[in-house]
């Protein structure tokens, strides 16, 4: 059966993008609204993007209160801050929740209305131009169609979906990850790791995705924990960015699985950073996963060098997620009480979190069938 495979319009990547991006932003338009955030106008990053648009005689305005995961009420004050300075294309600075919320201010800059609007649609608006330049290597957003926006009314994360919402230009250049503190790195990391495994292991993973979702996986067990150890190691880092990139292309195309739809819902009730919570839930998500998929998560063992090819593959695929295990410890990542979650108000909650994981669509692409009741075993299994 025929796939499409969507890819952002133009990638520049390594040493110098920026300085290279130059004549694509000066193609895009005459005002741009940077969306960013206040860390990364203290660390200078910032200066760097305007410094580049002032030589191409650009006009821009910045929009810096992204303070956390994007939320509708967010993207309404970056619309409001588009229009009023009368932009006509974007560029996110920053990690997923910059480049989310110029996503979500992009499908309403010219049909209006609430971005809660699209919730369960396809967004077909037309959008300005676009060009994200991500500072973590994580989410891989400037990769996708894909937008993750909190309803704070409903106090649900959105994943909204659109092909318009694909980024023109993404700008891979590793010196804005060079400043990401360790947790950051980790959490991040964690999250394209996650990434690149569910997109190999879903149910909708195809041919070209495959090499990507297997390649990012390879790359980032090579260097996610010398980036964390080591945050001014450059090949690290310029690895990481490409992994990042290499996961969110692969799950663009083949979709996530049931550790993101399961990690959506903590996140919106609990604040709890994104990769930090599919890190959380890597081990008991891929254990549950692993008897739908031997055959794939043994193909991960031996790629990461966790097992041989005389291994069967419930050897591989068990080698594999012990991997992952002791990848996340190696990483220091917290259980949900050392997050600051009460386990009391985290089970008041399970039959929700468990609701809002199904609706999402996510856990469904799996390699093996859940249901609701599986879904609230496993949050109950995280304590």
């Amino acid at each position: 059966m025929a796939r499409d495979f969507i890819m952002p319009g133009h990638i520049i990547s390594g040493p110098g993008a920026l300085e290279q991006a130059g004549a694509g932003f000066a193609s895009f338009g005459k005002k741009a609204l940077i969306v960013t955030d206040k860390t990364m106008i203290d660390l200078g990053n910032c200066k760097k993007v305007e410094e580049v648009l002032q030589d191409h005689e650009i006009d821009y305005h910045i929009f810096w209160e992204v303070t956390g995961e994007p939320t509708d009420l967010m993207v309404e004050k970056a619309l409001a801050a588009y229009k009023g300075q009368n932009c006509d294309f974007l560029i996110a600075l920053g990690g997923g929740s910059a480049i989310d919320t110029m996503k979500a201010v992009a499908s309403l800059a010219e049909s209006g209305g609430e971005i809660s609007d699209y919730m369960g649609k396809e967004i077909q608006a037309d959008t300005p131009p676009m060009a994200a330049i991500p500072t973590t290597a994580g989410t891989g957003s400037e990769a996708t169609q894909f937008t993750i926006i909190t309803d704070t009314k409903k106090d649900i994360k959105m994943l909204l979906k659109g092909k318009v919402l694909m980024p023109d230009m993404a700008v891979i250049d590793a010196r804005f990850t060079m400043t990401a503190p360790p947790k950051i790195t980790a959490a991040t990391g964690l999250d394209a790791l996650c990434h690149g495994v569910e997109a190999y292991t879903s149910r909708k993973a195809q041919d070209m995705s495959d090499t990507f979702a297997l390649s990012a996986v390879k790359r980032i067990f090579r260097y996610l924990p010398i980036a964390y150890r080591e945050g001014e190691n450059q090949e690290a880092r310029e690895q990481m960015a490409l992994a990042a990139l290499e996961a969110g292309i692969a799950f663009n195309n083949s979709s996530v699985t049931i550790i993101h739809g399961m990690s959506r819902p903590i996140g919106a009730l609990f604040h709890v950073a994104h990769g930090l919570s599919n890190a959380m839930l890597l081990k008991e998500c891929l254990s549950f996963a692993l008897p739908g998929a031997w055959k794939r998560f043994g193909d991960l063992g031996r790629a990461v060098g966790a097992a041989s090819e005389t291994d069967t593959d419930q050897e591989a695929g068990r080698k594999f997620l012990a991997e992952v295990e002791s990848l996340v410890q190696e990483l220091d990542i917290p259980d949900l009480e050392g997050a600051g979650i009460q386990r009391e108000k985290f089970f008041e909650v399970i039959d929700k979190m468990a609701h809002d994981a199904m609706e999402s669509g996510s856990p469904q692409n799996t390699m093996r069938d859940v249901t609701e009741e599986q879904v609230k075993e496993i949050y109950k299994k995280l304590w």
